[in-house]
């Protein structure tokens, strides 16, 4: 072989490998696709595959977005959800380590801290209350016509300590209606409609999309939208996790957080990207759907915000100690 020839082969064969260092260092695929950001395809997360207990509320939008939407996937998660019947049911299951990562109204996790019952961390934003998104609802018939006619009634709430309940009693407190006489009826929200309607409730607390079912099934009518007075923007729902999961799996939660915070920002600019998760996942129709009010969403945890909760449920009595709102929230992943 002549010396030309062996010269031709070395500088071919030095560019190929040029190329294929280049190739490993850039990410790109002879195909020329990018996988430069490595959560992509699941690497380097402690756990690829985690479990979400959720709510049948419109408080889930964003995630059935970041899921339908393959948010979760482009950060290697495989995220499957659990539907729970309350809030409290939601982070009983993380608690027992049936599921990864819960959402809930804010105050399950707040009583669980101040008693000692569970090492909870917060780790997303979901929701807080905007104009007649959650309401205290009556039908024509009821005895219950004000807020003021709510002393001494029934009046259904998914849990104690709960949204439903908590923001329930300090509407009457704000309005000097007595709560200790109330009769308080747990009822799972997608039963809270029927419950009216056969007059086994005389009020009950709906936050949508049980709100405009139980107008349109039960004739439903606010007595008092929920977005007024010490509840007015109050932070509603959030994610929450075990502190040790949040210590073992810090990756895969921020992989988490970012697909979720994507998602959030989509939902915010367009509901219409949303209203087809709503008729597919909270079983609703597509004109309920378009009409329904919703509420705040956020992704990212503010301290001082927040505190208004922990706060609200001492004053309640829901709790008996004072909780630091900012020393439960885990750290919180920038896109």
């Amino acid at each position: 072989m002549s010396s030309g020839r062996v010269r031709t082969r070395r500088a071919a064969l030095g560019l190929a490998l040029t190329v294929a260092a280049a190739t490993a260092l850039t990410g790109c695929s002879a195909l020329g696709s990018d996988d430069s950001n490595a959560s992509s395809s699941g690497g380097g997360l402690e756990k690829t595959k985690i479990k979400v207990a959720i709510l049948p509320t419109v408080d889930t939008a964003p995630l059935w977005l970041a899921q339908d939407g393959g948010y979760f996937k482009a950060e290697g998660l495989d995220v499957e959800t659990v539907v729970a019947a309350s809030g409290q049911a939601a982070m009983t299951k993380t608690v027992s380590g049936e599921t990864d990562i819960a959402i809930s109204s804010y105050m399950p996790f707040f009583v669980a801290k101040s008693t000692g019952a569970a090492d909870l961390q917060l780790v997303a934003d979901a929701t807080s209350i905007a104009p007649k998104s959650i309401a205290i609802v009556t039908t024509p018939n009821s005895p219950v016509k004000t807020i003021n006619d709510l002393a001494g009634k029934r009046i259904a709430m998914t849990a104690k300590n709960t949204a439903s309940d908590l923001l329930a009693k300090s509407l009457m407190k704000d309005h000097g209606v007595p709560i200790d006489k109330v009769n308080w009826v747990p009822i799972p929200f997608p039963n809270t409609a029927a419950a009216l309607a056969q007059g086994q409730v005389d009020a009950a607390l709906l936050p949508e999309p049980f709100l405009s079912q139980a107008a349109k099934t039960a004739g439903a009518i606010p007595v008092i939208d929920v977005n007024s007075g010490a509840t007015q923007e109050f932070p509603l729902s959030g994610y929450g996790a075990s502190s040790k999961w949040v210590k073992e799996n810090p990756k895969t939660l921020a992989a988490f957080q970012r697909a979720l915070q994507k998602a959030t920002s989509e939902t915010n600019k367009d509901r219409s990207k949303i209203e087809p998760l709503l008729v597919k996942y909270a079983k609703i129709d597509e004109a309920t759907a378009k009409l329904l009010s919703l509420p705040s969403f956020g992704a990212t945890l503010d301290a001082r915000r927040l505190q208004r909760v922990p706060d609200l449920m001492l004053q309640m009595g829901a709790i008996t100690t004072k909780v630091d709102a900012a020393a439960m929230i885990a750290p919180q992943a920038t896109t």
